[in-house]
């Protein structure tokens, strides 16, 4: 789906926890023209939380009141107390990141969206993120999101490549940097690998979700390539 991203950029809070959403933050100041504050909550968390505010207390309300609040909680009893609160708040959407099983209580969070109609949506591989006509959440998806690469070609080689749309968490432009000189036939695939090699977060292992965003950047390079222009660099 194509979407024409509006002329007012919209505004993103985030709820970090460690290292979790501090690359996006980078990401988002150095790629975007969204204005982006942050909150942070403890790095060490106990496996139930019985009472989600403990925890919360210190968020900044004018964080929870942007147009987009992204919560990097990573805990299923602290993302629905999240999402209430910037419901609360004024924001419009909210976008958790990591696996449903991390988020919540998917009927707790249906609930909220509708007591405050506020979108909620889980994410749990940035570099997934598309267009799909949910207003807020296309602003942010339409510039970091499903990456989306041009490409030119020189003798067969990689000369220059130019990120259209590039995942949150900046592996695009890693990539993008790295398959430059590459030969046609092996830039797919090194672009997967590149991603592996990049301080990605997705999970590891047979079933992690870093192959996933390996083979979604992948694709992005034999997209690309089918549009090259050759010689123009």
């Amino acid at each position: 789906m194509t979407y024409k991203a509006s002329l007012m950029p919209i505004s993103i809070g985030l709820v970090t926890r460690g290292k979790y959403g501090q690359r996006l933050i980078d990401t988002i100041k150095d790629k975007t023209d969204f204005q982006v504050a942050s909150a942070e909550i403890p790095e060490e968390l106990p496996g139930f939380i019985e009472d989600p505010r403990e925890f919360l207390k210190n968020l900044d309300p004018v964080v929870l009141g942007r147009d987009l609040i992204i919560t990097y909680s990573l805990h299923p009893d602290l993302n629905p107390e999240i999402a209430r609160m910037a419901g609360a708040q004024g924001a419009k959407a909210v976008l958790i990141a990591g696996s449903r099983a991390e988020a919540g209580e998917m009927e707790e969070l249906r609930r909220i969206s509708e007591e405050y109609g506020i979108a909620i949506e889980v994410h749990e591989i940035c570099c997934t993120l598309e267009v799909e006509g949910r207003r807020v959440l296309d602003e942010l998806a339409a510039r970091l999101g499903q990456p989306c690469l041009e490409i030119e070609t020189n003798r067969n080689k990689i000369a220059k490549v130019k990120v259209l749309r590039g995942a949150p968490c900046g592996s695009t432009w890693f990539v993008a940097q790295g398959i430059l000189g590459a030969s046609i036939e092996e830039a797919p695939s090194k672009a997967g690998l590149l991603v592996q090699m990049y301080p990605c977060r997705a999970s590891r292992g047979i079933r992690g979700r870093i192959h996933l965003a390996a083979d979604v950047h992948k694709r992005a390079v034999e997209e690309a390539l089918k549009d090259s222009r050759e010689g123009k660099s």
